[in-house]
């Protein structure tokens, strides 16, 4: 019998921090903790967190997701909030029908929320940095009234820009851009209008920031990068694009093992891997075991920080869990 060939090496360099940040987590344990106390089912509005593996997941256990409240049945039972916030009109609407409503907005997303706020206040017209569409973005446009907000994406809508008045300008950003990107767009607004004024502490999460770091020290030693993530997932899509800005020849984006393209990694002999916010170790593991099958891989961790971030639960989770 003849032996079979041996397999060709393959170094891995596993990017570290990757995968679940605290506002996700918290996010996901809600969803768990209401099925615990409440029993099925549990709706959440939109996805709680972008990953279909863990939606998928959820709704095994008995999480119903919906799009809008008029598909929430009024049968006492809970609905969450999702983790990228939701217009001031959802909450509103919850109560007006009397609705259970737990609120899983990620903090840090809360937080760019109340800077918002604070600025309309003051009567400062706000600049939002984001993505159209995307549902932090929706969610942090409707904490104010229509027109108070402007969203800029690109360096050109910030050259468009035509505020009221200059003299009284705030910006605020998403919280999963790119770090790199982000920083020329603020430099831009601060090139054109020099008083205007910008968070305390940053918007964009220190999850986002110490993922896109560790891409950033991996991708010009690789010759090819794994994101693990969804494709509506911001922050895996950044991951994706900070790794091809740093120098690396190609990187992909992958929910599962079964998307990998093979033909694509015939010549590679470096490969960095590293996982979205929103997805789960699980999916990493199995990335790097469909790898082991046909490689023999040697796998360094290059880490860029160390996260203990905790975030506690809704406080009508944080209550009943305790009785």
């Amino acid at each position: 019998m003849a032996e079979s060939p041996e397999k060709p090496l393959l170094q891995v360099l596993l990017c570290s921090p990757r995968g679940f940040c605290a506002g996700v987590v918290r996010a996901i344990e809600s969803v768990e903790r209401a099925l615990a106390i409440h029993g099925a089912p549990v709706y959440v509005r939109h996805e709680i967190v972008h990953n279909r593996y863990v939606v998928d997941s959820l709704r095994q256990k008995g999480a119903i997701f919906v799009e809008e409240l008029d598909e929430v049945p009024d049968d006492g039972q809970p609905v969450i909030f999702s983790a990228h916030g939701v217009p001031r009109t959802v909450p509103a609407e919850a109560g007006r029908r009397n609705l259970f409503a737990l609120d899983a907005t990620c903090p840090l997303v809360t937080k760019v929320h109340r800077e918002a706020e604070i600025h309309y206040r003051r009567g400062r017209e706000i600049v939002l940095i984001g993505h159209s569409g995307h549902p932090e973005v929706v969610g942090t446009m409707g904490q104010l009234p229509a027109g108070s907000i402007t969203l800029v994406e690109t360096p050109e809508d910030v050259d468009r820009f035509v505020p009221r008045d200059v003299h009284n300008l705030a910006y605020v950003t998403q919280t999963t851009l790119s770090v790199q990107d982000t920083l020329g767009m603020v430099e831009r607004l601060k090139g054109r209008f020099p008083e205007i004024v910008g968070p305390h502490k940053e918007d964009i999460c220190y999850a986002t920031t110490n993922r896109q770091e560790a891409v950033r020290r991996v991708a010009p030693v690789v010759d090819a990068m794994v994101v693990v993530g969804a494709p509506n997932s911001s922050n895996s899509q950044r991951l994706k694009e900070v790794a091809e800005k740093s120098g690396c020849p190609f990187a992909v984006l992958v929910q599962r093992a079964a998307d990998i393209d093979w033909a694509r990694f015939e010549n590679v002999t470096r490969l960095g891997v590293t996982a979205g916010a929103s997805a789960p170790e699980v999916l990493v593991e199995e990335v790097l075991d469909a790898f082991a099958r046909r490689y023999a891989l040697s796998v360094e961790t290059v880490s860029a920080a160390t996260e203990d971030m905790f975030f506690p639960l809704p406080r009508p989770l944080r209550d009943q869990a305790a009785e």
